[in-house]
């Protein structure tokens, strides 16, 4: 059967819950795969609800057992149940009574991995946004705030560690060689927040003594014999939980906090209340198993759950509407944490490559949606990089708009203010008006508006008044639904350059000019600095003061000046970006740019043997853009194959020209013993393999058996799977490749997340070779699409990163992954849906290459079965 549409559901019908939960009494006799779970909950009757109004519960795959109200047994006629809905028609009159719910599961059978499911033998729950109607039937919102008793039961043997949410209570044994252990939870919250963990399990454990003087127990949880893989993470939580205190005076609230790493799991991690659950690959670390970008983010995500505590635990979302309210809010937190531990400035340059390869073509394609959407048909595809990166870069920009004490008093006002409440987005906004006195009315638009506005500068020097004049205009494309833009405020950090690179003086009497930043609120904005002496070279967004492309009319020559001398680093990193773009885009188009060209290679190779510049920043210099990046620029009627050779083309120009000198600099970067936690160790080997990789790819004499004999003897994954990632993807000797890839193999064929990075690698070799290792990867015993982890290994990087094997020409990249994706969606449709939003950009592509990609879509769509899931991208992605 063909899948119903889904209902559309929308900001502007939200209407407060009929009825609300105060306290939620759970009971789970759990068992493989006929669970029991019993719960209680105290029914509040919200003020307005009619008497004849029913408690409609929400539930999904559930066996109803039997239903009670104030301990009476309903019986058929008192209520009707459906495939989604328990309604209970016969309701008492009083304003607060009891339901009791008994319901079975079968978490051995879960596969996807929402509600309460089994991984590798462990009990695992995974509630965000709608699974906990997986588990018992509950008004699944998040503006029903409850606390919660729990009591766990399970065989003593199999699963002698039963965790949940908040501090634990007594524990004891049953009969039948089973035992029990009890949680509450004081603080109220919504369903989504509920977490339990079961199972066999060892523990890094540890302590914390907040700034208050309270005693918290700290403990990772991990598959037996991996605890000490736990010990960055643990060291990360610690660091998280001082920053936090120091930066935003937030306290964490319990007597415990209790992290759990599982191998199968959806997403990243979750922020459960006192109890988050890890995906095992943003846990696990050594120097052998993990990367050092590995150890970044194992960091960033121990940081983004821990901060969740305030920014969507106490404080958390009215709707799902509000996504971004906690998410944006807390990924800026977790990235000014990340800026404020390693470079500022590389960090931010990271940020925005990230940013840029996942959300601006969500915003230009049909997937395009407003930070704060206004409709949805199913809220797992919301959880997006608009609202993620996008909602944090606008966080990002009030800081801008508002300086850093107001910024710090705004954010300890809506603490303050919205502890224990389901909040909403004009909530946070009201408390920067409330510090600042601004209106700050307009601002709201970046969360109901789609798109990345353009910001177009025209800049004109009068050497006689010595003054320069910017007119700024801004405009945001059409998007699906959009038609009409209304301009917004845009924050543009600027600088002037001198002929010797140094800043001048800003000096300048319009409204619009604070410091070093303009604030754009019309379409169209004029400022005239004064005092300019000499003609200037124009540094515009400094640090990526907005999530905006900027279009600058401006010679070669002033681009290189930035690269050479901006002080600030993010616009010396981007001035190299866009020349390199440029030039690979003259190439894609066969246009002479040959002088341009040459004098980028020589900028870049300065960099190369310039001590003086920081490793890590470097590295990032030389990491070319990527082919996505060249297409994204390009625009339309894209050549995918022709983009992967011109991209190559000059990458391997760079690594030719680089040539002895830069071998020479390989050989002397060595770092030394690897641990996870030296950064200036880590710079080192980012830029040593980044000029590694430019000369295999331009195929200077004894890269590739430097290559070689790297991974043979790394010490690190690092350096291990930097090397076989040079042998695959630029084809150097075959037997070199094979015999570096059945090393790894055998040297990591126990550990998953290793294998993982095996599988990734090949994934990523470009064009039709590309292909054909991913047909044979399929195929490989070790592949399986029921672990999320494995099956993104493959299809992630292939569909999402490796542009000329996905975009065949003949249309056979998308018959392959079209295949993947509806086997795939049987298993796990939150996992298909977000594989699936790879086809967002098809309709950029060539004719023949758009015509493949939408009768792919269209296979899809028809398909028998499908998910909600997948048949909402599917037909946004053909509808739009």
């Amino acid at each position: 059967m063909r899948t119903q549409n889904a209902p559309l559901i929308q900001l502007k019908d939200y209407t407060p819950p009929a009825y609300g939960i105060d306290h939620v009494s759970l009971r789970f006799e759990l068992e493989p795969g006929n669970t029991v779970v019993t719960s209680t909950l105290t029914v509040r009757r919200n003020g307005g609800t009619g008497l004849d109004a029913p408690l409609v519960l929400d539930g999904d795959e559930l066996m109803l057992v039997s239903a009670a109200i104030d301990g009476k047994r309903l019986v058929a006629d008192d209520y009707t149940l459906t495939a989604e809905t328990l309604s209970i028609l016969t309701v008492p009159t009083a304003d607060v009574f009891s339901v009791t719910l008994v319901t079975r599961l079968d978490p051995n059978a879960n596969t996807k991995l929402m509600g309460l499911y089994r991984s590798s033998s462990v009990f695992c729950t995974q509630c965000e946004a709608e699974g906990f109607r997986r588990i018992t039937f509950f008004p699944d919102r998040p503006d029903v705030l409850a606390t919660y008793d729990v009591r766990l039961e399970a065989d003593a043997e199999s699963a002698p560690v039963l965790l949940s949410n908040g501090n634990p209570g007594a524990k004891g044994r049953l009969d039948n060689g089973r035992h029990f252990a009890e949680w509450h939870d004081p603080h109220p919250k919504p369903c989504y927040l509920f977490a339990l963990v079961a199972g066999r399990l060892d523990a890094l454990r540890d302590n914390f003594t907040t700034a208050s003087g309270r005693a918290v127990d700290l403990a990772i949880y991990v598959e037996p014999g991996k605890a000490q893989l736990a010990s960055f993470a643990m060291d990360a939580l610690k660091r998280s939980m001082v920053w936090d205190e120091d930066v935003y005076g937030c306290e964490y609230d319990l007597d415990v906090f209790n992290i759990v790493a599982v191998s199968d799991f959806n997403m990243g991690a979750m922020e459960n209340k006192g109890l988050n659950v890890f995906n095992d690959k943003y846990i696990l670390a050594s120097p052998d198993l993990a990367t050092d970008t590995d150890i970044m983010h194992i960091e960033a995500i121990v940081a983004h759950e821990y901060f969740h505590n305030w920014t969507g635990n106490r404080i958390t979302c009215r709707d799902w509407f509000q996504l971004c309210l906690k998410e944006g809010f807390t990924v800026y937190r977790d990235q000014e944490f990340s800026a404020d531990t390693r470079s500022r400035a590389v960090q931010r340059i990271g940020q925005v490559r990230a940013l840029r390869a996942g959300q601006f073509p969500e915003d230009a394609g049909p997937l395009a949606h407003p930070v704060r959407p206004s409709a949805y048909k199913e809220i797992n595809n919301f959880y997006t990089a608009t609202v993620y990166q996008k909602g944090a870069e606008l966080v990002r920009m009030l800081a801008t708009i508002v300086g850093p004490q107001h910024f710090r008093a705004a954010t300890d006002r809506y603490f303050a203010r919205h502890d224990g409440e389901a909040a909403v987005m004009e909530d946070f906004v009201d408390c920067f008006e409330a510090v600042t006195g601004r209106d700050l009315s307009q601002f709201m638009l970046w969360y109901a508006q789609a798109g990345t506005p353009l910001v177009t500068v025209k800049d004109e020097w009068d050497a006689k008044e010595r003054t320069l004049t910017l007119t700024i205009s801004q405009s945001t494309p059409a998007t699906p639904g959009q038609e009409t833009k209304e301009p917004v405020p845009i924050p543009v950090r600027i600088g002037l350059l001198d002929g010797q690179g140094q800043d001048m003086p800003l000096i300048s009497e319009s409204a619009s000019v604070s410091g070093d930043v303009i604030l754009l609120t019309e379409k169209t904005t004029q400022v005239v600095f004064s005092g300019v002496g000499e003609k200037p070279v124009l540094s515009v967004l400094r640090k990526f003061s907005a999530p905006v492309i900027v279009h600058h009319e401006e010679d070669d020559t002033a681009v290189l000046h930035r690269a050479r001398h901006d002080s600030d680093l993010f616009n010396r990193w981007q001035a190299l970006n866009t020349a390199a773009t440029d030039a690979i885009v003259y190439r894609y188009e066969k246009t002479d740019n040959a002088n341009a060209q040459a004098h980028l290679l020589d900028a870049l190779c300065a960099v190369a043997i310039d001590t003086d510049v920081e490793p890590t920043f470097a590295a990032q210099a030389l990491s070319l853009p990527s082919e996505h990046d060249i297409a994204r620029k390009i625009g339309k009627e894209i050549d995918a194959g022709l983009v992967h050779l011109a991209s190559h083309s000059l990458i391997s120009a760079l690594g030719t020209k680089l040539g002895t000198t830069a071998l020479e600099r390989v050989a002397a970067l060595r770092a030394s013993e690897a641990h996870l936690s030296d950064l200036e160790q880590a710079g080192v080997r980012s830029l040593r393999n980044t000029l590694l990789a430019l000369l295999v790819a331009g195929s200077v004499e004894g890269a590739a058996q430097i290559a070689f004999e790297q991974h043979q003897s790394a010490q690190t994954m690092t350096d291990r799977l930097a090397a076989l990632s040079m042998l695959v993807r630029h084809h150097t000797d075959e037997d070199m490749t094979q015999t570096a890839l059945a090393h790894f193999m055998q040297r990591h064929e126990n550990h998953a997340l290793a294998i993982d990075k095996w599988f990734s690698v090949q994934s990523t070799i470009p064009g039709a070779r590309g292909l054909a290792a991913v047909k044979l990867l399929l195929d490989h015993p070790l592949f399986t699409l029921n672990n999320p982890n494995r099956a993104r290994s493959v299809l992630g990087p292939f569909a999402m990163a490796n542009l000329s094997a996905f975009h065949q020409a003949d249309g056979s990249g998308y018959g392959l992954f079209t295949d993947q994706i509806l086997a795939m969606d049987a298993i796990n449709p939150q996992v298909a849906a977000r594989l699936a939003t790879a086809f967002n950009t098809w309709r950029n592509f060539n004719a023949q290459t758009a015509s493949h990609a939408r009768s792919a879509l269209e296979q899809i769509a028809q398909a028998d079965g499908l998910s909600r899931d997948v048949q909402e991208i599917v037909d946004r992605c053909l509808t739009a």
